[in-house]
């Protein structure tokens, strides 16, 4: 006679990758994680050492956004190195979140900027940055091709569909809650002082939001309900992504509340904040189930009892 029974497999690495890809791959977003930490901790959050071409207000903004690369953006990164190494199944879909976030970021701190205006020395560190947008493109390329959809926790199409209707949500937000507004206002001539003490950094985040940030989550927002195979593979990256910037820009908007910037407000900090936690916890939902043990079924064989 003869049952089934089932037998604990450990979780490994979606796709499974050789050995040495696992490793260059783990080692990767270590370097990538230790690189964040050291453009955050050389910023004006520690030690100032690398000092941007920005105003006060800006300023202000980076010093939070640092504050979340430090305590969120580069340990995930790392994480999700050791667990490349290890070949868990989770490091692919978690690297996207921060390897992404790398490639945004780091392409604002460097071309966001006004180098004529103000003082500063962050053209010294280009080096640095152009190594973390390199390394966080490389990682983002490698964990996208690394995923197998057929090898993540299946989630339901309720999930699906609620997912895909906060991310359709945030991004309506965004279009029309925060830089459609601002945008008329500046082409109907009402110049802000945020925007006159920054115009390249306004300019720069409005392309980088309205041209890839907004279309992908309108995208896998539409994608998810319809069960597109390549929105299950792209909901881990957005809301990876959509978890670490929520949590950037507010701590950039607590930073500004702290220290009285003309240009905070308590609605703003109150907002932001809400949309970070909503991020994290998405990503805390999506991202459980991979750390779940699997199971399969072996086939044993019952003796007859004497």
């Amino acid at each position: 006679m003869t049952y089934l029974k089932t037998r604990a497999v450990e979780p490994d690495l979606i796709g499974r990758p050789s050995s040495n890809q696992r490793r260059w791959f783990g080692l990767g977003m270590i370097i990538l994680g230790l690189s964040v930490a050291t453009s955050a901790l050389l910023g004006p959050l520690m030690l100032g050492v690398i000092e941007y071409h920005a105003s006060q207000g800006a300023i202000d903004q980076l010093t939070g956004g640092d504050a979340a690369a430090l305590f969120l953006v580069a340990p995930l990164s790392i994480i999700a190195g050791i667990l490349a190494l290890r070949g868990h199944r989770a490091a692919p879909v978690i690297a996207m979140g921060p390897a992404v976030y790398a490639v945004y970021t780091y392409t604002q701190l460097t071309l966001g900027g006004d180098f004529v205006r103000y003082p500063g020395n962050s053209e010294d560190f280009f080096l640095l940055n152009l190594g973390l947008f390199l390394t966080g493109g490389l990682m983002a390329i490698t964990a996208w091709t690394s995923i197998d959809t057929n090898r993540l926790p299946r989630t339901s199409s309720r999930f699906d569909r609620t997912l895909g209707s906060i991310l359709l949500a945030a991004a309506v937000f965004l279009l029309f809650g925060l830089h459609v507004p601002h945008l008329i206002e500046l082409w109907g001539g009402e110049l802000s002082d945020a925007y006159l003490a920054d115009p390249g950094v306004y300019w720069l985040v409005k392309l980088m939001d309205l041209g890839i940030m907004v279309p992908a989550m309108i995208g896998v927002g539409i994608g998810l309900p319809r069960h597109r195979v390549w929105a299950q593979r792209a909901k881990y990256g957005v809301v990876g992504w959509f978890a670490l910037l929520g949590s950037s820009v507010a701590g950039m908007a607590i930073v500004m509340q702290i220290n009285q910037d003309a240009s905070a407000s308590l609605a703003n900090t109150i907002g932001f904040g809400t949309f970070a936690l909503l991020g994290l916890a998405l990503a805390f939902v999506l991202y459980r189930p991979l750390f779940t043990v699997a199971t399969e079924p072996v086939e044993s064989v019952r003796r007859p009892m004497r």
